[in-house]
């Protein structure tokens, strides 16, 4: 292997994202961040907020992992017991295949919705809105055969579907307008479309003859060790098969690094040295396939290994209970590109800062890190704890504004 082709498997390894959150964390405890300013001190304090949010969402503090499932279910209606019921008579594999179908299309929808587009869902007369309307809304559009070009069949999503999606039937699935616009909706449909592409080219992962999301499965069980699969290999395994379909940012040998980014303080060594790997929608869909995984047999461990996710509700908990300090006032007042220093050294911090929070959440919850994992963290946890404070504070919008491409968040 190449020293550059070494660098790309390097930053996609959770270690890396890890050491280039951590210098950058390190740089900011010394001063030395253009943004931001770092209060460790104001830390227990969220942990206290953080561990009082998941007291009262979870008494018995029976936590799930934080992953796109949760949203399925949002108003109290139970859809995942739905689909499985709509599954009883498949066999387990086929039950994961399509659950992985359905969890793939729904987390890459799953960026942000912007602050005023809602989804009224016809089957309750509920209304939602941001990442639980898109949930509820991918998974009506996924029960329907949007995603399946097998009419018999609409619970898939293959490679010829995808790829003959366009933003007409998106918009209208969405119910998108004029009236009631969505963040990104063009984002969206291309990164679909992409994936369909992707499909096709990759029959290793996604099967020869019918390309299908859900033949991730028996990709993922030919890497497992006697049913036995590390977590890292399920976010190794999701980064090889979307390489291609995020939109064109940084290369490295060839490669399309995905939500990677430049930060001076990044450090590193080689040709990958001050790349910030964050992989966060890529993350999010590791942590979402190990129950699908695991209902099919298939023991997930180390998950610990992924990191926190680098995302608005986790970044924005931090900003709004003063652990991250902006320096300057357009911190807050301008709309930042992705690629902007400021969104990468945030993004950044949030990662390191969610690896210091957990521990101390844990503690005070009177669990050992091991019985309460960063993914029960999470879900607990300090993205809900975001959540409220955003919409306390500004009626559900971030403190940072980030401009959406539909991939990013």
């Amino acid at each position: 292997m190449s020293s550059r082709s070494s660098a790309v498997a390097d930053l996609r390894n959770p270690i890396v994202i890890r050491e280039r959150c951590a210098n950058i964390l390190a740089t900011g405890l010394a001063g030395g961040l253009t943004h931001f300013r770092i209060e460790l001190s104001r830390l227990p304090e969220v942990a206290d907020f953080v561990a009082a949010i998941t007291r009262r969402r979870y008494p018995e503090l029976t936590i799930p992992y934080h992953s796109r499932w949760r949203h399925l279910d949002a108003g109290g209606v139970s859809r995942v017991a739905e689909l499985r019921a709509a599954l009883r008579d498949l066999s387990a594999d086929e039950q994961a295949r399509v659950r992985i179908d359905l969890i793939v299309t729904s987390v890459l929808l799953d960026a942000g919705a912007g602050a005023t587009w809602r989804f009224r869902e016809a089957q309750t007369g509920q209304t939602f809105a941001r990442s639980e309307g898109l949930a509820v809304a991918s998974f009506r559009m996924f029960e329907a055969g949007l995603f399946s070009s097998d009419s018999s069949r609409p619970r898939r999503a293959d490679a010829r579907a995808l790829m003959e999606l366009d933003e007409h039937r998106m918009a209208r699935a969405f119910q998108a307008s004029a009236a009631n616009p969505l963040a990104g909706l063009e984002g969206r449909v291309q990164l679909l479309k992409r994936l369909g592409r992707a499909m096709k080219g990759s029959p290793h992962l996604f099967g020869c003859d019918s390309p299908r999301i859900g033949n991730l499965v028996d990709a993922l069980r030919a890497r497992a060790s006697r049913s036995h699969l590390h977590a890292p290999v399920i976010l190794e395994v999701v980064l090889e098969a979307l390489e291609d379909i995020w939109p064109q940012r940084l290369e490295l040998d060839g490669a399309n690094l995905g939500d990677t980014w430049r930060h001076p303080a990044a450090a590193g060594r080689g040709p990958s040295a001050g790349l910030v790997p964050l992989h966060k929608l890529s993350q999010w869909l590791a942590y979402s396939l190990v129950e699908p995984l695991e209902d099919a047999g298939i023991s997930v461990s180390g998950l610990d290994e992924l990191t926190g996710l680098a995302e608005y509700r986790n970044g924005g908990l931090l900003v709004d209970l003063g652990v991250l300090v902006p320096r300057d006032a357009a911190v807050t007042a301008a709309i930042h590109p992705a690629d902007a220093e400021v969104v990468v050294e945030w993004r950044a911090l949030t990662v390191a800062l969610l690896d210091r929070l957990a521990p101390l959440v844990a503690t005070r919850l009177g669990r050992a890190e091991t019985e309460l994992p960063l993914i029960k963290v999470l879900e607990g946890g300090t993205w809900a704890a975001g959540r409220e404070l955003a919409d306390e504070r500004r009626a559900g919008a971030p403190p940072i504004h980030v401009a959406s491409d539909g991939t990013l968040f």
